[in-house]
């Protein structure tokens, strides 16, 4: 089948969905013409889709009806069909498809009009001999309401990403190939930053630790995982009870790194078997923890040479929740299900998703960044209250 062959391509649907088309309910709420260069800045275009939406609801009024369609989105092509009637509203090849913005609730998919036959009617010289990027060209911009709007937004380009693939596969090259090649030419380049290299390569770090228990008493602690990207996959403290035995030693900090647990190893296991060996230890009087002492928080050094590098990762309200295998964020030490806390110096803390995915967007050279793992952030400022194991 043709899944096999399809490189994971980070977004919510599996590949193979999206070659067949997959459908998302939303309400049509109207369309509006922008003129627009060929290819602006992500910024001009999201002012574009922000102008869309506004135009779209002074002109709508509150009396009209909501269309509710179904929006169908392959690798092929993107239609609306009335969701009563099934019949096709707009049916928009996917490589016309220009931009796609998700604003809260509100999805803007901004289409190239179709050229006529005498191209010159559908683009408009701004100034008599304007090179080709000043042209303005009509677009078309579709503005829908659904409660999925950032899933539909990272559906199509997830398609975009899968149809690319599979334009290279049926030109011959291998996707792998292609994004392997570039990527290690500047790869090689680069040192594989990590503190964690370093860090536990340093034994100082590494301690054989022994915690005393009452039988019957929990140890106190509350462990996350690591995330995806680390270099050795286990979990983390994130909180320790007041007057629990692990607070009580004084032996262990926020952020360390259980390694073992009476000597069973905890590398590489989910976090659940984790809390299981930890809950097995209720009758023991006495604990020995292998850890590596590491701080809270992360330090991240992505070295990105020129924009048109990707990133290699994804973020969802300040969380990083995909990375690319092999990619310049892996070699900077970015973990899946951590927090940013920081971007180049700068607190994100409190900063807007769209903030935050614009700060990264436009970063280039050394990108410094501090996370953490999102669940401890949760608990460490009081939004989550912790279950002691």
């Amino acid at each position: 089948s043709n899944c096999k062959c399809l490189m994971s391509v980070p977004g919510p649907c599996e590949p193979e969905d999206l070659i067949d088309g997959i459908i998302f309910a939303a309400n049509y709420l109207g369309s509006t013409q922008l003129l627009s260069e060929r290819n602006p800045s992500k910024n001009i275009r999201m002012m574009q889709a922000q102008e869309a939406v506004s135009r779209v609801k002074t002109s709508e009024g509150d009396s009209q009806a909501l269309t509710e369609v179904d929006l169908f989105i392959s690798t092929q092509r993107i239609k609306v069909l009335n969701a009563d009637t099934q019949e096709t509203m707009m049916d928009h090849a996917l490589r016309t498809i220009s931009y796609i913005a998700d604003i809260g609730n509100i999805v803007v998919l901004m289409a190239r009009r179709r050229m006529p036959r005498s191209a010159s009617q559908d683009c408009i010289e701004t100034t008599p001999g304007a090179q080709e990027g000043k042209k303005q060209y009509k677009m078309i911009c579709h503005v829908f309401e659904s409660e999925d709007a950032q899933l539909i937004a990272q559906s199509i380009g997830q398609a975009f990403s899968v149809a690319y693939q599979e334009f290279l596969r049926a030109n011959g090259i291998n996707p792998e190939d292609l994004s392997q090649k570039e990527y290690s030419d500047i790869i090689n380049t680069q040192e594989m930053y990590n503190d964690d290299l370093i860090h536990f390569s340093n034994s100082e770090n590494c301690k054989e630790l022994q915690l005393e228990k009452q039988k019957g008493e929990i140890l106190g602690v509350v462990i996350v995982e690591s995330g995806w990207g680390s270099i050795l996959p286990t979990v983390i403290l994130a909180n320790m009870m007041n007057g629990g035995p692990a607070a009580r030693s004084g032996k262990l900090s926020i952020g360390d790194q259980i390694m073992s647990i009476n000597g069973t190893s905890l590398v590489g296991l989910p976090l659940a078997t984790c809390q299981g060996i930890i809950k097995g230890l209720k009758n023991q009087t006495q604990v020995k923890l292998n850890i590596v002492s590491c701080p809270p928080v992360t330090t991240v050094l992505i070295k990105r040479p020129d924009l048109k590098y990707q990133l290699g990762f994804s973020v969802q309200n300040g969380i990083i929740c995909s990375l690319m295998r092999g990619g310049i964020a892996e070699r900077g030490g970015v973990r899946v299900g951590h927090r940013i806390i920081e971007i180049n110096g700068q607190s994100v803390v409190a900063t807007a998703h769209e903030k935050i995915v614009q700060a990264l967007s436009n970063s280039v050279g050394e990108i410094h960044m501090k996370t953490m793992p999102a669940a401890m952030f949760r608990l460490l400022t009081g939004q989550e209250t912790p279950l002691y194991i």
